[in-house]
């Protein structure tokens, strides 16, 4: 199975939404754990790498995409 591609600053859909009703997520601290923010409603979770892996759907808008434009 191929490792998920993310990083810093990426927007990214998760397989299950947020009580708000939004299931864009971005990311804003990476090591073990990974703090994820809600676009919506501005929520910050941390949750083990390997959860978010396990329910990160895909990555909508990169971050070297948005420091280009």
């Amino acid at each position: 199975m191929e490792r998920k591609v993310f990083q810093l600053g990426d927007i990214v859909q998760m397989k299950k939404q947020h009580p708000c009703g939004s299931n864009e997520m971005e990311i804003i601290r990476m090591g073990m754990d990974i703090r994820i923010k809600c676009v919506g409603c501005k929520h910050s979770v941390l949750i083990p790498r390997a959860k978010f892996e396990k329910n990160m759907k895909k990555v909508l808008r990169s971050a070297e995409e948005n420091a280009e434009s």
